[in-house]
């Protein structure tokens, strides 16, 4: 089967390093692999499709209908076919997204950023079938594969109609090209899943206890090395509140102009990953911290780590956690902005990089025993 992943629009997203992710695991020997910051599913979906068995999990809502969509599915695409066509004539609707989130691009008597709550993701017409198409998928009681489908192609088509970067804690000024398409969903590329994979909800510590696999793969949020940055400033939570939205279709207190949500706010949603504070009885960041917990935690014998050179965690800080947990069989930098990929000795090499941005790191670890 030839690999055909899909996703929203994510930052660092995998998409281009799934040839190496999928080179080194298949240079273990593991079978079943846990995916344990699995995002958009896209490492996920291709260890399926090569027939892994996946434990894919996430804290994530509109994570864990992405793997449910992809993982779990055991029908072939077209059984699906009437029911993504009776969700495309369902009727359009003024409802809470449409209040929130959707604006009229004829709307010309001043400039657009001028107007009051102007920036808006997605125009009008798009908001409504959404809102008329997000109260059918309730409606119709599904049951959980055939409505993560129902919500994932919903989201896909939201995707290619935005007026965004890729993320919603800010809109565009003027609406992009794309935004003035029709919302239109479309079958989801599904595959019939012959493995038992198994897809979890939930923070990856609490999850750890109950998950045992040949390998795991670890691709925290990497935070930032800024200085300045707000210690609760936490990306993916804030970057993808819309998402999680339109997952559970709760109508939640909202905030800032971003429309984002309430429990998304800097207070409540930090992530120790991304923590640019030291722990003051060790002097060490305490998303170095995290990363030590969740490999010498992790019941496996392979470990996958992926991280950017732009994170918190400095390469001897890596070294030094790594070597306290295993031996370092390979490790590969992938270069972005000049799209080469060449093997790398350790931490000299790496701290001369470290200064260069868009720059992704693979370390496979085999653990002590």
């Amino acid at each position: 089967m030839e690999i055909q992943t899909q996703g929203i629009k994510y930052a660092g997203s995998k998409k281009e390093l799934l040839p190496q992710i999928l080179s080194l695991v298949e240079s273990t020997g593991a079978r079943t692999v846990w995916d344990a910051f699995s995002g958009t599913t896209r490492v996920s979906q291709a260890l399926a499709q090569r027939d892994f068995r996946v434990l894919a999990s996430d804290i994530a809502v509109w994570s864990e209908v992405f793997g449910t969509c992809w993982l779990l599915n055991d029908r072939e695409p077209q059984e699906y076919a009437e029911l993504i066509d009776h969700l495309n004539h369902v009727p359009p609707r003024d409802g809470w997204f449409s209040i929130h989130y959707g604006r009229d691009p004829d709307e010309k008597e001043r400039p657009v950023w001028e107007l009051p709550d102007a920036k808006k993701p997605f125009q009008l017409k798009n908001t409504q079938r959404l809102d008329g198409i997000r109260e059918e998928i309730d409606r119709l009681k599904l049951d959980p594969v055939p409505r993560a489908v129902a919500l994932t192609s919903l989201i896909l088509a939201l995707d290619r109609v935005d007026s965004t970067l890729g993320h919603f804690s800010s809109y565009l000024r003027e609406w992009s090209p794309r935004s003035y398409q029709d919302l239109n969903l479309t079958i989801p590329h599904l595959w019939v899943n012959r493995q038992k994979n198994e897809v979890f909800c939930g923070d990856v510590f609490a999850l750890m206890p109950k998950i045992q696999a040949d390998l795991a793969y670890f691709d925290p949020p990497y935070g930032s090395n800024n200085e300045k940055m707000p210690p609760s400033r936490v990306r993916y939570a804030s970057y993808y509140h819309f998402w999680t939205s339109v997952i559970l279709n709760d109508e939640p207190e909202l905030f800032g102009k971003a429309k984002r949500r309430a429990d998304t706010s800097d207070v409540q949603a930090a992530s120790v990953f991304e923590e640019f504070r030291r722990d003051p009885e060790t002097n060490r960041f305490l998303a170095v911290e995290a990363i030590q917990k969740l490999l010498e935690g992790t019941n496996a014998r392979w470990l996958l780590l992926s991280y950017s050179s732009g994170g918190r965690a400095t390469a001897a800080e890596l070294e030094e956690v790594i070597h306290s947990v295993g031996k370092l069989r390979q490790m590969l930098k992938i270069d972005h902005k000049r799209n080469v990929m060449a093997s790398m000795k350790w931490t000299n090499e790496w701290l001369r990089e470290e200064e260069k941005k868009n720059q992704e790191f693979l370390f496979l670890i085999e653990k002590n025993e």
